[in-house]
């Protein structure tokens, strides 16, 4: 279990804390808004009102106890170019901080973020792939040009072994997982025969998934 602290209770923030909770974690949330902390008080193990630009207030939550603070103010970014260099200078061990916009992502670095999101951008790339052919059905960006994607077993491949398809070989992609009425099932071998009423989860490079895949 970790802790976390999540400056901006706005709807990713709350988001945030709702999936951090059910993943067992302890929340810490903070906003200027007691209205906005309403909605994240059954994810959060505490709420504070306060203000995250005020040097005192962020040193009284003790913030180098958390094992990541999340800076989430959103459209507020003057306020969080402003706590998320307080929360470096008060002892913070890592913090991510929230971009609406690319260019927002180089300040915030230099202020002392550890990491930049940017959930609308990231939102936009996930979507424009996963429409852009019939057969995608999830996708997960990796660093280096390499991508975890879900597809539809393709027709031609119903029926045969992971083996016989040889795809690790010929394209350099590897099946990782198979998905079956919601359920995955990682524990694969060459003699595994893929269904049509299964997809399956690959790993490799970009250009090798497309290839493969003819997207």
């Amino acid at each position: 279990m970790k802790t976390f602290l999540v400056i901006g209770a706005g709807q990713f923030g709350t988001y945030l804390c709702e999936k951090l909770n059910d993943l067992g974690h302890e929340v810490m949330a903070v906003d200027k808004s007691e209205e906005k902390l309403k909605s994240v008080l059954p994810f959060a193990v505490s709420a504070l009102i306060g203000d995250g630009t005020d040097m005192e207030f962020l040193r009284s939550l003790g913030v180098n106890n958390f094992d990541v603070c999340f800076v989430t103010v959103g459209d507020r970014f003057q306020d969080s170019l402003e706590i998320t260099s307080l929360l470096k200078d008060c002892g913070a061990r890592y913090v991510v901080s929230r971009a609406s916009r690319a260019i927002q992502k180089k300040f915030l670095l230099r202020n002392g973020a550890d990491e930049v999101v940017y959930p609308e951008h990231a939102l936009a790339m996930w979507s424009a792939i996963r429409y852009s052919a019939d057969n995608i059905l999830d996708y997960i960006e990796l660093p280096g040009a390499n991508s975890i994607f879900e597809f539809r077993v393709p027709e031609a491949w119903v029926g045969k072994t992971i083996g016989e398809l040889d795809i690790r070989r010929r394209y350099h992609v590897n099946i990782i997982g198979i998905k079956k009425n919601g359920e995955l099932e990682v524990v694969v071998s060459p003699d595994t025969i893929l269904s049509g009423e299964t997809s399956i989860m690959v790993i490799g490079r970009d250009k090798d998934i497309e290839k493969c895949f003819h997207i």
